[in-house]
């Protein structure tokens, strides 16, 4: 064990020399996360010390050009970010995700299905940025599929199994389906009823992804959906989510951790099991959950090194913590 630990620590220090070759935080954060995994396959059950891992964090901070100063500053919104999408493909059409009084469920046709997975979460980031931004319900896509999916950090590819494909399906999965959040602290119940888009229009052929369509592709958000959006909007840093855009659950924790600080006044103690009903309640062995839940901890956190945050045997500590993004 001892040796393992010296072996970690020693890729860990010799990672902080080698980011000096990095020109931009970009880049210098790709290298932090590729060591990451390096070291999370080496060594086998053990996840990061909190010591290596607070070296990484260290090298993370270094010039971190803010996302406002980037023209990376983006926005989620606040009903996904409380509770969840599925991570993984759904075997029904209904499913719900809780976090202390608030229960957020989602259900679709059955033919259709619901959204899970990255590309759900990457639409949903773009449609509540571009709203918040330009204040209109409705939005114009792109010229191009290409157009619209380099606008979402995806690479067009083609085939049955391509990002093509599965983007046109998590579209309508994600557009087709119904949402309702609810509060229940006992004493009072409250409810809100959402529907993301009130029409969509997609023009484009998927055999010829960089041709312009004869018409605007176009998506129309639901007036209640664009409303809370414009009041409630969490703010982002797009270029850190497109870092770990290969795990939903990472962005998830990330995107929770940068509104959950930002708003926390003191010490809070959440136990695993209301965690597992936040963020994995479609796995179900807690101990298979809580090893992908401090993995996906420990990326989000390399990329929030300001986040005070620490998991333990029975749940997960949060201190107040500097804010993440300055708007």
């Amino acid at each position: 064990m001892t040796r393992k630990k010296g072996w970690l620590q020693g890729v860990a220090a010799g990672a902080l020399q080698k980011l000096s070759n990095f020109d931009n935080s970009r880049d210098r954060i790709k290298a932090l996360l590729s060591m990451f995994d390096t070291v999370q396959h080496n060594s086998t059950k053990e996840l990061l010390s909190p010591a290596v891992l607070k070296i990484i964090q260290a090298a993370a901070a270094f010039d971190v050009e803010t996302a406002k100063e980037a023209g990376a500053l983006g926005y989620m919104a606040k009903a996904m970010v409380q509770a969840t999408i599925p991570h993984s493909k759904p075997n029904t059409a209904y499913f719900e995700r809780e976090n202390g009084i608030y229960t957020l469920t989602m259900s679709a046709p059955s033919k259709i299905g619901l959204p899970y997975g990255t590309k759900p979460r990457l639409l949903l980031l773009w449609l509540t940025t571009q709203a918040v931004k330009t204040k209109k319900r409705t939005l114009v896509l792109g010229d191009s599929l290409s157009e619209f999916m380099n606008k979402l950090g995806l690479a067009p590819t083609g085939g049955r199994c391509g990002s093509i494909t599965h983007l046109k399906e998590q579209m309508k999965r994600l557009f087709a389906c119904s949402i309702t959040c609810t509060r229940d602290d006992g004493s009072g119940w409250a409810v809100n009823n959402i529907q993301i888009a009130s029409e969509a229009n997609f023009w484009w052929n998927p055999q010829e992804p960089d041709q312009a369509g004869v018409w605007d592709s176009t998506i129309t958000l639901n007036e209640d959906f664009f409303e809370s959006l414009i009041s409630e909007a969490v703010p982002i840093d797009m270029r850190l989510v497109g870092l770990i855009q290969g795990s939903p659950m990472a962005i998830d924790v990330y995107v929770w951790l940068t509104y959950r600080l930002a708003h926390l006044k003191k010490t809070t103690f959440i136990p695993w099991p209301l965690l597992h009903a936040q963020f994995g309640s479609q796995i179900v062995r807690r101990d298979n959950f809580q090893r992908n839940f401090r993995e996906a901890l420990h990326r989000a956190c390399v990329l929030y090194p300001e986040a005070k945050v620490e998991p333990t045997k029975a749940g997960l500590t949060l201190r107040p913590s500097r804010r993440h993004i300055a708007c």
